[in-house]
């Protein structure tokens, strides 16, 4: 267990959260006692406030802010937020600090506290001394995007939405727009020297030709691996939920019917894409997502650990949960069919390629739980990610499924959050979407 920082405290209101979590969960106490150490873990270890008023987060274990594992790793506290003031700040000190890295450079994937110059800084690509690493990700610009929705919708806060917001929106939307057409309009580039070739991007750091859907380009997944193929499709089905919540941020907050039209439009023409050139027939399963395509035809049949996935796509708000076509999409990644899909004598699960063959995540294990009405899976796989822990009393990114002991990044907040949020889903402590 890692040290708590002495800057840090740790609110009343997560203790209170805890206590009420070991009340409904009575004849459970070895989650009750893991629920503790993620719960408190990462606002112990990982979040500092600023004198200026903003929030940087650390993934852990790295001491650059990613702006998609910072939404992520804040996201169960959003439960608390309602009624704690200091925690509602704490998220809102996020959203400026996220949309001000947005503003220095939309492409951006990860940044420093301060104009340090840490990171990649050899990268080929526009490096400046912000930023830690510019890997284009479509999911860090929809992340700050929904924490802000979320902190809206789950406390009545609206200060959130500031100029800085409206610029930042603005910067998102006109790069979406820019990467609908990436052979022909995109300024980006990027390419790692001396690297595993998941690292860089190929053609001179374009990456894979690709033709215009509808969809917008992305360089890179979640997982900050590069895309085979451009159009990584549970990450334009999240940019699709995050123009949703603009629209009706532009609507109700700011009463701007350009705003609300541009966001419109654009989400129509991104989901018109991923309904055109986003799934396959599958001979087993029928209709199903891809993960990737490139638009001319080439489609990649796989699922990720890192979220978006499309394990996820319930949990995003981009579907229900009894949607036919990701019905027959679950089974097929929740199936040796899907290549990162692995099953060992500890744990059956989703893994990446990110990370060691044979290798599950815990933060694939908690989607899977999320994203279930069955509440005895959702205990079976809250009772597997203890069992897989190696003893540490805190989630792992990825673990043998042979072996649990064997396992990558100690200190992995967002991992934590997420097994956080599901054993509060678990007993009846959702957020308000």
């Amino acid at each position: 267990m890692l040290t708590p920082r002495d800057d840090q405290e740790i609110s009343p209101s997560i203790y209170d959260m805890i206590d009420q979590v070991n009340k409904r969960m009575p004849d459970h106490p070895e989650l009750n006692q893991m629920f503790k150490n993620c719960f408190t873990n990462t606002m112990a270890t990982t979040i500092q406030r600023k004198e200026d008023g903003t929030t940087f987060v650390i993934t852990g274990d790295i001491p650059a802010m990613w702006l998609r594992d910072s939404a992520a790793q804040v996201r169960p506290y959003l439960l608390l937020a309602s009624e704690d003031e200091d925690i509602a700040d704490m998220i809102a000190g996020l959203v400026e600090r996220q949309l001000k890295y947005i503003l220095l450079d939309p492409y951006a994937n990860a940044f420093n506290e301060t104009e340090s110059g840490k990171g990649h800084q050899e990268d080929l690509t526009q490096m400046n001394d912000w930023i830690w690493e510019r890997k284009y990700e479509i999911d860090s610009l929809a992340y700050p995007i929904q924490l802000s929705y979320l902190l809206w919708k789950n406390t009545g806060r609206t200060t959130q939405f500031n100029d800085t917001f409206r610029k930042a929106s603005q910067i998102i939307m006109q790069l979406w727009q820019v990467e609908q057409h990436h052979e022909t309009k995109s300024p980006y580039t990027f390419q790692r020297l001396d690297a595993p070739e998941t690292d860089t991007l190929t053609r001179e750091g374009r990456g894979t030709e690709t033709v215009y859907t509808g969809m917008t380009w992305s360089g890179f997944r979640p997982s900050d691996d590069r895309c085979e193929y451009g159009y990584l499709i549970p990450s334009n089905m999240f940019a699709v939920v995050a123009l949703r919540y603009l629209q009706e941020i532009a609507e109700v907050v700011f009463e701007n019917e350009t705003l609300a039209a541009t966001a419109q439009q654009l989400e129509e023409q991104i989901n018109k894409g991923i309904q055109d050139y986003g799934t396959v027939e599958h001979p087993e399963y029928g209709t199903i997502y891809a993960y990737e395509t490139d638009g001319k035809g080439n489609h990649n049949l796989m699922d990720d650990a890192n979220v978006p996935s499309l394990l996820s796509l319930p949990y995003l708000g981009y579907v229900e949960e009894n949607d036919e076509v990701y019905q027959n999409t679950r089974r097929f990644i929740l199936s040796s069919h899907n290549p990162y899909f692995y099953e060992g004598t500890a744990a059956a699960g989703i893994g990446s390629p990110h990370t060691p063959e044979g290798y599950i995540w815990h933060i694939a294990l908690s989607m899977q739980g999320l994203t279930t009405e069955d509440r005895n899976e959702k205990l079976r796989l809250l009772q597997l990610i203890h069992k897989t822990d190696a003893d540490t009393g805190l989630t792992h990114e990825g673990f043998s499924a042979n072996n649990p002991h064997e396992y990558t990044r100690p200190w992995f907040s967002w991992s934590n959050m997420l097994f956080s949020e599901l054993i509060m889903d678990y007993c009846g402590f959702r957020v308000q979407k």
